[in-house]
C-alpha cells in the first residue's frame, strides 16, 4: 500500500476501530488459497464484498485456514481474525464461531460494518459444511482436485 494511502486508511480507522481490528486490516493473517483443501466456501455480503475461506483438516482439527476478500478494511479484519480463531480448533469448536465471537475478538466494529463479521461467520460455517459433506464422499474431493 502506498504510504499516503496507508496513512489516510489508518486515520479513517482510528477512533472507530480497535487496535486489533486495525492490525488485522493492515496486516491480515492467512491470506490466500489452500490448494487441494478439505473445505471451501465463498459468499457475497449485503454490501457486495466477497469473502472466501479454505480449510485443511487433520485428525478432526482445522490445521490450516485461509481467506481472500475483495472487500474493505473491516472485511479484511474479519476474514483474518476468523482464520486465526478457527485454526487448531476441532470442527465442532469451529462451528461455534459466530458473528459475536468475531466481533469480540476484534474489539468490535462500527455499526455499519458489523455485517462483515456476519459474512465471515457464515462463510466459515459453509466451508465447514463443505468439509463435512466431502468427508462423507472422499471420491468427490479427488474428482474436484483433478479438474
Amino acid at each position: 500500500m502506498e504510504e499516503h494511502v496507508e496513512k489516510e486508511f489508518i486515520t479513517q480507522m482510528q477512533g472507530e476501530y480497535s487496535e486489533t481490528a486495525i492490525n488485522h486490516a493492515r496486516n491480515p493473517h492467512n491470506v490466500g488459497n489452500i490448494p487441494k483443501c478439505d473445505g471451501f466456501a465463498q459468499a457475497t455480503g449485503i454490501c457486495g464484498d466477497t469473502l472466501a475461506i479454505w480449510l485443511r483438516v487433520k485428525d478432526g482439527r482445522i490445521a490450516l485456514a485461509s481467506f481472500w476478500t475483495d472487500g474493505c478494511g473491516a472485511s479484511l479484519a474479519c476474514g483474518s481474525i476468523t482464520t486465526v480463531l478457527a485454526k487448531d480448533r476441532t470442527i465442532e469448536e469451529a462451528m461455534e464461531i459466530d458473528q459475536n465471537t468475531i466481533l469480540e475478538a476484534l474489539g468490535g466494529l462500527p455499526e455499519d460494518h458489523v455485517h462483515c463479521a456476519e459474512l465471515a461467520a457464515e462463510t466459515l460455517d459453509a466451508a465447514i459444511k463443505d468439509y463435512i459433506q466431502l468427508a462423507k464422499f472422499p471420491w468427490k474431493r479427488d474428482y474436484m482436485n483433478n479438474k
